[in-house]
């Protein structure tokens, strides 16, 4: 988790760098003398600019969207291959072993007394017993 943070932090870092550069190339091709050492220099300013913009994306897909889309396909992938007799935690903490699956629910019995519940298979947090409280 606080893994996460950091690599979130040096890509809004990254990404506030990236626009001063982006900034100051503009400013120095705006206050370049005329002729043609401005139009060259205008032209290298712009193409800077577009590199930079395509820097700056890429660290986006790979510090923010690929590990989100890693950690939802592991999810689906887990709430797929649910079966009866898991004991599984769901998203409002509720603890329980597994009675029966159907395509898009679930039915858990939470206690000894044999309580039953069925519940979206969306909503499971985890797999196996849940042993200490996660930190933040």
């Amino acid at each position: 988790m606080k893994l996460s943070r950091l690599f979130r932090v040096c890509a809004l870092l990254m990404l506030a760098v990236s626009a001063v550069f982006l900034l100051s190339g503009c400013l120095a091709a705006d206050t370049s003398a005329a002729g043609t050492d401005g139009a060259a220099t205008a032209a290298g300013g712009g193409m800077s600019m577009i590199i930079m913009l395509v820097v700056m994306i890429g660290v986006f897909y790979f510090f923010m969207i690929r590990p989100e889309n890693k950690r939802k396909k592991q999810a689906q992938q887990m709430r797929d291959n649910l079966a009866v007799g898991d004991t599984i935690t769901t998203i409002g903490g509720i603890m329980g072993k597994i009675v029966s699956v159907r395509e898009n629910n679930i039915i858990i019995e939470t206690s000894e007394d044999r309580v039953r519940m069925q519940l979206a298979k969306w909503a499971v947090s985890s797999v196996g017993k849940q042993t200490e409280e996660p930190q933040n």
